[in-house]
């Protein structure tokens, strides 16, 4: 990545690279950490409603489908209130990373076609965590939140089926400029 940009950004950050929410720039890496407290709060309350209905099943009656079927709607809910918590953007000069708990996809800026922001609505998406669907025509993996806008990166090469990669930040103007300098220092074109 172009030193211009990263001085640039370096000068809006302490010595640390961190300014109250701000990202992180260091060594020619961009670090930031995206979460949401509407999201978390939705997981949580999920997570908590399906434990308070297994429990009311279970004292009720004898643990039977349905007190199976809100326990696992418990287990369900706690895992995405823990993974989900934290989406973490890593970009350096070879790679866009973005790790959400246990799941982690890493994009080579060589493979990297176009970024732009998402104007998909939340609705259209299905809500906060991981998705995939197709999407005008692509198949698209989505790192998102409720909150926060999104930038999509399209892919030269598929990997597997997903030819786009949508995810959350709050800085899409900062990562964007990033994504597409790297991208052109490489000697390609991301638009």
């Amino acid at each position: 990545m172009g030193e211009s940009a990263i001085l640039g950004l370096r000068d809006r950050t302490q010595p640390n690279g961190i300014q109250g929410e701000s990202p992180m720039i260091d060594n020619h890496v961009y670090l930031e950490h995206v979460s949401s407290n509407k999201t978390e709060a939705l997981f949580v309350a999920l997570m908590l409603l399906s434990l308070l209905l297994f429990a009311w099943r279970v004292m009720s009656t004898s643990i039977e489908a349905w007190g199976i079927i809100f326990f696992c709607l418990f287990a369900f809910f706690l895992f995405y209130s823990l993974n989900y918590r934290t989406l973490l953007i890593r970009l350096d000069a070879e790679a866009l990373q973005l790790k959400f708990g246990l799941f982690m996809w890493r994009i080579p800026l060589r493979n990297i076609q176009a970024c732009f922001p998402d104007k998909t609505t939340l609705w259209r998406i299905g809500g906060a965590g991981i998705h995939f669907t197709p999407l005008q025509g692509r198949y698209r993996a989505m790192f998102n939140f409720l909150e926060h806008p999104r930038l999509v990166v399209a892919l030269k090469v598929k990997k597997g089926p997903v030819q786009d990669i949508a995810f959350s930040t709050r800085s899409p103007d900062v990562v964007m400029h990033l994504i597409q300098e790297g991208s052109l220092e490489r000697g390609d074109s991301a638009a």
